[in-house]
């Protein structure tokens, strides 16, 4: 196993000094050589995941514009997960591993990242939560479809080359105001559509080992892969911030479905001010009673995505 955090320090590296919670930014990591990211543990890994459903993958005819939900039904990859990762090199596909904090090995993994720069986070971001690990093998000249998630994202390159292209979170031209609320509101990423021109406007990290990208919560952004084989790893989570904000996007979302254009996220400060405390406190009640009886917080609070461990 890799040293631990404690005698190794943060084992992402960024100005942390300048670290903006709310802004895509380059980071650098020391992870390549860590042997769980290596190919024969992916390999045990993807068999003990896809055996319980948490393995997503599609065909590299996937292309930019592929809705993103729906890549997997469109372009099918019809090798299994062993299959797949044992020959990524010919697969012709694209490969998540999902939620790996789910696997009592990847666990410590995912502990082990988001530990060490912790103390960092929470300087800025306090409240961190809701941890997760996503690992993507891909074949060569892969895309992963325009999309966003919920999560904050340190996007780490491990082995071989990609292109990522992201959007700020708050870029509407990219994805629309609409677009987030619903996003937030019903989980739906269908307005969500891909444009040949926003390629212009994204950040562009043309990642190899070593390097990475942090990604805000609802940061648009598509990869291409290069020519090579890539394993790619993701470490995500919530944070307060990240809660507050998704409240005060379900908010405006129900707003407009009731004909009430809200205005924008920080144009009236006391309205959010107000939403935040009334829907954060009924949630904080909420737990303490389930907690009072024994019962799992809510998914958000939870320390592990998925709510499997407490």
């Amino acid at each position: 196993m890799a040293e631990s955090p404690s005698q190794t320090g943060p084992l992402i590296d960024v100005d942390w000094a300048s670290f903006d919670r709310g802004r895509v930014q380059a980071v650098r990591h020391r992870l390549t050589t860590h042997p769980l990211l290596t190919r024969p543990p992916l390999i045990e890994l993807g068999k003990r995941l896809d055996a319980i459903g948490r393995v997503r993958t599609h065909s590299n005819e996937a292309t930019a514009g592929t809705p993103f939900n729906y890549a997997p039904s469109m372009h099918p990859n019809q090798k299994s997960a062993d299959e797949t990762l044992r020959n990524i090199e010919g697969a012709a596909a694209w490969m998540s591993l999902l939620n790996v904090q789910t696997d009592d090995v990847y666990r410590t993994l995912v502990d082990e990242v988001l530990d060490s720069i912790k103390p960092e986070i929470d300087r800025v971001d306090p409240g961190m939560c809701y941890r997760g690990g996503w690992i993507f093998i891909t074949s060569p000249n892969t895309v992963t479809p325009f999309h966003m998630d919920f999560e904050h994202n340190f996007i780490l390159q491990i082995q071989g080359k990609k292109r990522i292209y992201v959007w700020e979170p708050d870029d509407t031209v990219a994805v629309t105001t609409h677009a987030r609320e619903l996003f937030h509101y019903r989980k739906s990423r269908d307005l969500i559509v891909w444009r040949e021109e926003l390629r212009e406007r994204a950040h562009v990290f043309d990642l190899e080992p070593g390097q990475g990208a942090f990604m805000p919560t609802t940061s648009p952004h598509m990869v291409e892969n290069g020519d090579n084989p890539s394993i790619t790893a993701s470490f995500t989570y919530y944070t307060d911030w990240t809660r507050k904000l998704a409240n005060l996007h379900r908010v405006r979302a129900r707003l407009r479905e009731l004909g009430v254009s809200p205005p924008p996220i920080g144009a009236v400060p006391p309205l959010d001010a107000a939403i935040d405390t009334a829907l954060g406190g009924i949630e904080r009640g909420k737990n303490l009673l389930r907690k009072a009886l024994g019962r799992t917080v809510t998914a958000s609070y939870s320390r592990y995505a998925l709510s499997l461990y407490s």
